[in-house]
């Protein structure tokens, strides 16, 4: 068998043969890197600035999932006592818009420990491991790996747009 060079930042691709959560792990952290390569490089007004009809922008994008990935691992996975999150649209609307303290340094570091968190958390459990969701009723780890993918890559694929639209970049590397 020949010898190939893959590079190391494409986790899916690393781990083509791996265990099933392993490829699970690196679909989502290899969005998570791809979130935050669409971000850096800008400026905070680039950012934050509305290129579509709708309150979406790139800053935007990365506050949205950074709450994502609180709630749907820390909150729902290892809640501390009393810890509630809420779940109507108004208020997942409502993680899009951004504060005077949101700029691309800031969003990106907390996005960066919600995702460490969310890594930690995770880790502690096996993918049939089974939590009560408010909405759903139980949803397994495995669920919610596969989940978090689907949302973390949909609103790449927004970014995506979005630096395109700001400076021309396009692409996940």
């Amino acid at each position: 068998m020949t010898e190939i060079s893959i590079d190391p930042t494409l986790g899916p691709v690393v781990n083509r043969v791996a265990g099933e959560r392993a490829v699970l792990e690196s679909f989502l952290d290899f969005h998570r890197a791809v979130l935050l390569r669409k971000l850096r490089g800008l400026s905070d007004p680039e950012a934050s600035r509305r290129l579509v009809p709708s309150a979406t922008t790139l800053a935007g994008l990365v506050k949205h999932l950074t709450l994502v990935e609180g709630y749907w691992f820390p909150t729902l996975l290892d809640p501390a006592p009393g810890e509630t999150f809420p779940t109507t649209e108004e208020a997942a609307l409502a993680s899009f818009t951004l504060a005077a303290d949101d700029t691309v340094d800031h969003l990106a570091a907390e996005y960066e420990r919600a995702c460490a968190r969310s890594r930690e958390v995770a880790a502690g459990f096996d993918l049939d491991h089974v939590v009560a969701h408010p909405q759903l009723g139980e949803v397994s780890l495995r669920w919610i790996l596969v989940h978090l993918i689907e949302e973390t890559a949909r609103h790449v694929g927004h970014a995506d747009i979005l630096r395109e639209l700001t400076d021309g970049s396009t692409g996940a590397l």
